[in-house]
């Protein structure tokens, strides 16, 4: 009896933790928030991020259903933590720890960091250079049919076609919050006879809750792609090409290659940060893709740099993207209150709609152009759908394909620069709704 304890307490692995060491730790988190006490900082934030979204993404991983619908143990750390969040469960102390962890200290662009520079500047070079090109059709391809669909709808309802598109649609298919919806609101103001905080309320609703159908809608696919095995290429975007690191497994893992890994990828943020501060229109996250793919087209970073990048990658795929990330998501920005408040059948139909059509555009001509369906519909559909950089990180973790987020930001980013830029001419077009 004792070995079969001992055996499980050993082989049972909450993420990359054993469930003897995680069980103590575990503990330890839980009364550390009785006598409201944490550890200060960036480590405080991410060890109760850690210990709680492992758990909880052990939980989603081992339900059924949500394991094979929803995504599983994302799905479940993300909205977990929402409803912690929501409920007031954890003292006050620890949620200005964490939100200051999140926002303050850019825990989420920390990850998106490591995840974009590793995953451009370690991937098949081939692929970057002929899918990049034309990448964006099925971009264009979501955001027509997403609005179509939308107004449409918005029509027959009574809802106002013109409201369901620029205070629906088009939030949703923005980019987030401050890349999105805050610069959208403040075009509004300018356009329109409110001012952009009255123009922010109605989008934020959109916002939250078509990231939140987005994730959804990302484990949907994913399990479509597994009972269609043709329409997804589990993980690569096109067909013929593959969408990962190079081999680098024959370095030995050391500190200092982790090191340098992690200082280039602060660099390559730095060259983007500087390259928007010249540009401004274009978000920072763009421009560092942009400045990574350059590199890597050119061939311009060495080999034994691309090593040490890889090793930095693979740190942040197993340690930071995981877990940590989905519950920090989840508790900051998954506001429960503002989906159940904006919870009517007709705005939920909307909503719902707009992913639909993200979907269903990017989907026929993610097809046309030789992409696998699932991938297309993901990247250039749902990951316009979500909530930036953030709702990247949990549609495709929730889709199982983390390895994709270099398109998934192209989506976000650029894509969501082309709907600012819809957000300031289409109330001109179409006329303003409110």
């Amino acid at each position: 009896m004792s070995e079969n304890k001992k055996s499980f307490w050993q082989t049972c692995m909450f993420g990359y933790i054993p469930a003897g060491y995680f069980a103590i730790m575990l503990v330890l988190v839980i009364v550390g928030q009785f006598f409201n006490v944490n550890a200060p900082g960036f480590l405080g934030g991410f060890t109760l991020c850690s210990i709680l979204g492992l758990l909880l993404v052990k939980i989603g991983d081992n339900t059924p259903f949500v394991k094979t619908y929803l995504g599983g143990g994302g799905f479940v750390a993300i909205f977990g933590a929402a409803i912690i969040a929501y409920l007031g469960i954890l003292p006050e102390g620890t949620t200005k720890m964490l939100t200051s962890f999140v926002k303050d200290m850019d825990y989420i662009g920390w990850v998106v960091a490591g995840l974009i520079c590793g995953s451009i500047l370690t991937m098949d070079r081939k692929l970057l250079i002929k899918a990049g090109i034309r990448y964006f059709l099925p971009v264009i391809g979501g955001i027509v049919a997403a609005f179509t669909l939308t107004g449409i709808a918005g029509a027959i309802s009574g809802y106002g076609w013109r409201q369901a598109i620029l205070f629906v649609s088009l939030p949703i298919m923005g980019g987030g919050t401050s890349a999105g919806a805050v610069p959208t609101s403040e075009t509004y103001g300018n356009l329109m006879s409110q001012g952009s905080e009255y123009y922010l309320s109605l989008l934020m609703p959109a916002v939250v809750i078509g990231n939140a159908l987005a994730v959804i809608a990302a484990g949907v696919l994913n399990s479509v792609g597994k009972k269609f095995p043709s329409t997804t290429g589990n993980g690569v975007l096109m067909k013929g090409f593959t969408l990962q690191e190079r081999n680098f497994d024959n370095d030995p893992i050391t500190i200092e290659a982790l090191g340098r890994g992690f200082v280039i990828t602060g660099c390559y943020f730095l060259i983007g940060r500087l390259l928007a501060k010249a540009v401004p229109g274009i978000h920072y996250y763009a421009w560092t893709i942009i400045a990574c793919a350059v590199c890597k087209i050119f061939d311009i970073i060495p080999e034994d740099l691309q090593a040490d990048l890889s090793q930095w990658y693979k740190f942040m795929m197993k340690v930071g993207a995981g877990p940590a990330v989905y519950f920090a998501i989840g508790y900051v920005y998954t506001d429960l209150g503002v989906v159940i408040a904006n919870m009517s059948a007709i705005y939920l139909i909307l909503t719902l709609l707009t992913v639909i059509g993200a979907i269903v555009g990017s989907w026929f001509v993610g097809k046309l152009l030789g992409f696998y369906p699932i991938e297309s519909a993901i990247t250039a559909g749902l990951c316009m759908a979500n909530m930036g950089g953030s709702g990247d990180i949990a549609t495709l973790g929730a889709a199982n394909r983390m390895e994709l987020m270099p398109f998934a930001q192209i989506s976000s980013r650029i894509g969501g620069a082309i709907i600012i830029l819809l957000a300031s001419i289409l109330p001109l077009i179409i006329g303003a709704g409110l």
